[in-house]
Formats: C-alpha cells, sequence, structure tokens
C-alpha cells in the first residue's frame, strides 16, 4: 500500500479585477476575496460586497470583482472532497453565502488571523479519512499522470496495466477515490489544458486540445464550459487576469 498526499481533484485559480458571465458548472465551487469585497447574483438573487461563497454544481452564478483579487477553487464533485463538501449543505440548500473574510474562515474552519487558499485546501484534506491507496490504483494514477495526452486510452488499458477486469477495476478506483476513472482522466487533461493556456499565450487552443488528450477543439470547448463554466477562448483573452495556483 502507498499513501496519496496530493489531490487532483481540484482546480486553484487567482484572477484580478475580473468580472465573469452567468454561467453554470458541474463542479463545487469555493470564490472568496482576501482582500476587497466583490459582488456576486447566485441562482438570480444579488449579494452586495460578499467577500466569499461555495455553491453547489449546477448553480447560475456570476461574479462583478472590479478591483481586488479573487481565489476560485472548482472541485470534482464525487471525489472525496467533493462529496465532503456536500455534507455542508442542509438539504435545501444550494449555495453559503460568507460576507466576511471571518466567516469565511469559520465555515472551513481556518485559522482566524489570514485567509489563504492553501490552508483552506489543506483544512478540507485534512477532513479527509486517512486512506492507504491500493498499489493497482496508485498505478492508475501515476499512469494518467505520465500519459493523459494519449487519446486512444480505455477502460481496457488501464485493466491491462493492473490485470482486473475494467468492472473490477472501476469499482477499486471509485471505492477509494469517490471518482470515476474517466472523470479522473478528464480532469487531469482539463487541469493541463488550462495550465498551458494561462502559461503559454503563444499556443493555439486546436494545440492545446490535441496536446492534452482532446480529439478536437470543440470537445475542450464542450469539457471545460461543462466543467469551470467558461470556454477555453475566455480563459485565454483574460489569461493577463487569471493565475493557476
Amino acid at each position: 500500500m502507498t499513501k496519496q498526499n496530493n489531490n487532483p481533484f481540484i482546480l486553484a485559480l487567482k484572477a484580478r479585477n475580473l468580472t465573469v458571465e452567468i454561467h453554470r458548472h458541474s463542479a463545487y465551487q469555493i470564490v472568496f476575496s482576501n482582500d476587497t469585497p466583490f459582488n456576486s447574483t447566485i441562482n438570480g438573487i444579488l449579494y452586495e460586497r460578499i467577500h466569499g461563497f461555495l455553491i453547489k454544481p449546477h448553480v447560475s452564478h456570476f461574479c462583478v470583482a472590479e478591483k481586488g483579487t479573487l481565489n476560485v477553487l472548482n472541485i470534482e464533485p464525487y471525489s472525496n472532497i467533493g462529496l465532503e463538501l456536500a455534507g455542508r449543505f442542509n438539504e435545501n440548500q444550494d449555495y453559503a453565502v460568507f460576507d466576511s473574510p471571518q466567516e469565511t474562515n469559520a465555515f472551513f474552519q481556518t485559522p482566524k488571523d489570514s485567509l489563504d487558499v492553501h490552508k483552506i485546501v489543506d483544512t478540507l484534506l485534512s477532513k479527509l479519512p486517512s486512506i492507504a491507496y491500493d498499489e493497482r490504483v496508485t498505478k492508475i494514477v501515476e499512469y494518467i499522470k505520465a500519459n493523459y495526452f494519449e487519446q486512444n486510452i480505455t477502460p481496457q488499458t488501464f485493466a491491462d496495466i493492473v490485470f482486473l477486469s475494467p468492472s473490477r477495476l472501476a469499482s477499486l478506483f471509485k471505492e477509494q477515490t469517490g471518482s470515476s476513472l474517466s472523470k479522473y482522466l478528464l480532469w487531469t487533461r482539463l487541469r493541463q489544458a488550462i495550465y498551458i493556456t494561462l502559461s503559454d499565450k503563444d499556443r493555439s487552443l486546436t494545440d492545446i486540445a490535441y496536446d492534452t488528450g482532446f480529439y478536437d477543439l470543440p470537445q475542450f470547448n464542450k469539457y471545460m464550459y461543462e466543467m469551470f463554466g467558461m470556454p477555453p477562448k475566455a480563459l485565454k483573452h483574460n489569461s493577463d487576469l487569471i493565475e493557476i495556483y
């Protein structure tokens, strides 16, 4: 058994002076400011001069942050960390709004002296049960990290690596991570594609799509919008305002 320390299901971004159009996506999202309050409309309700929010997947929202910095964490909903966040909502609650940094810290149980994205992530991860990952799961994780750009990866590809049937491996992977293999592969590709988009501004989106395992730009567009509520073009257009942690 080996211990998996990092969590691949979190995408953390930092955006400056950014206005985002109304959208929805399939990730849990944590947004907070540790300098200037901002306005956000969530499910059609305007919240002014807030310092943060946590929303469930598929909740419509947009933000206006004309000054200051927003920290944005997108979390795959069926990962273990996503399932932990699900337990923080009441039955009919779709989101939580924080009016001050102190409220944000109180909700996530982070130190009161500062509001920091790394501390929030560390605190979230500390709430998860300690799992000694099956060596076969770890082997698949390492394979995906090294080969995510290959377009011909199938469930049988993974099964052949660890000598399990596709169904048995799928069950084992989901049992230990909370997520399916296909979602893990997709998030790995999207995280890398977003990193390249923000860090290599001369690369075309078509090249980035091919180089990170997508069949073409339309497929990249589709998954990017579904997961994070914006197409790659919007990300590239605002690349001077957005950084990836």
